[in-house]
């Protein structure tokens, strides 16, 4: 099955919104990050193709119709050039909030996870390498909280896209904007319910703030065990 569609907007433009329109429209499975984390399959492949493996993008999107968000969005052009015949669609939004959402979720998961359970959870190891590399380093260089380095290389991505594709491939597009110009490009009928418009800012908060409590485990273990060591110090010293 070949792609039909390629998302080539970051992650936090929408993605999970045109993921569940694009499947309401028929493109039955859309690819995203939440399939690779649901599969150990994609996150071995994605994990290796990271890691610098040449990508079997068949392979990759076996029983997908479209893709969107990363880690598929960091590597549009060599899909949209495996995929010749499939449209290419930027969701896109303003800089500053794009920024101050990725910094608040995808980024901040990513840079809380413990260093403990990356080193004892093997999952958790290939999830933190395969986005490391997928995206953070692989997109921006290592440098995302570098706010005017990620702003360069936020705009220049756009630039890019826009300037690969003419207009009858691309759609340059805001989930705000709704069915209307969406449908038109893929030749859909637009469907009789609201645009889709999933807003999962609030998880993602809640796994910030548990892996804040998670970074903590390792001292408070380590506080107990000294307190424990101390206290049989003291007893057994005691005459």
């Amino acid at each position: 099955m070949a792609l039909k569609i390629i998302g080539a907007g970051f992650g936090r433009t929408g993605t999970l919104s045109m993921k569940a329109a694009l499947e309401r429209l028929g493109y039955v499975k859309c690819h995203h990050m939440v399939e690779v984390f649901a599969s150990a399959n994609q996150m071995r492949m994605w994990d290796e193709i990271g890691q610098g493996a040449t990508p079997d993008w068949d392979a990759v999107f076996n029983g997908f119709q479209a893709a969107v968000d990363f880690p598929s969005a960091s590597y549009w052009r060599e899909i949209a050039d495996h995929y010749p015949d499939a449209k290419v669609i930027l969701t896109t939004r303003s800089f500053e909030s794009w920024y101050k959402s990725a910094s608040e979720t995808i980024y901040a998961v990513s840079a809380n996870m413990p260093g403990w359970m990356k080193a004892i959870v093997p999952r958790a190891r290939r999830i933190s390498r395969m986005i490391e590399h997928t995206v953070w380093a692989h997109v921006f260089h290592g440098r995302f909280d570098d706010y005017e380095h990620a702003r360069k290389v936020f705009e220049e991505h756009e630039a890019a896209v826009k300037a690969a594709f003419p207009p009858e491939r691309l759609l340059v597009f805001e989930p705000k904007q709704g069915w209307e110009p969406l449908c038109a490009f893929l030749g859909k009928d637009v469907p009789g319910e609201p645009f889709p418009h999933v807003n999962d800012t609030a998880e993602f908060k809640k796994r910030v703030s548990q892996m804040k409590l998670m970074q903590a485990v390792p001292m408070a273990a380590g506080a107990a065990l000294l307190a424990a060591i101390v206290i049989l110090f003291v007893l057994f010293q005691s005459p």
